[in-house]
């Protein structure tokens, strides 16, 4: 199984897009905002034969680096993972 970046400049639908938005933050890339601006995370867009799959990342300030949550097949599941990921 291989993974690629999607690089399509679309952001993903949210169906809770009223509580949360995604802004771009590079190709296939996106900043979770939660409410009052505050972010949440980052969604990383990947393609497969499948179709799209949605990473959910967080900035790990100790090691400098980001760190995979998890791969969910919705962006919806991805958002909800880094809303209660702690």
């Amino acid at each position: 199984m291989t993974l690629t970046i999607d690089t399509a400049d679309r952001a993903p639908h949210l169906a809770q897009g009223e509580r949360y938005r995604l802004a771009a933050a590079g190709p296939g890339l996106w900043r979770v905002l939660g409410p009052g601006g505050l972010i949440m995370g980052h969604l990383q867009t990947l393609a497969l034969e499948r179709g799209s799959k949605y990473r959910a990342r967080r900035f790990h300030a100790a090691s400098g680096r980001f760190r995979d949550v998890g791969d969910f097949w919705s962006a919806d599941e991805a958002v909800e993972c880094l809303r209660l990921a702690k």
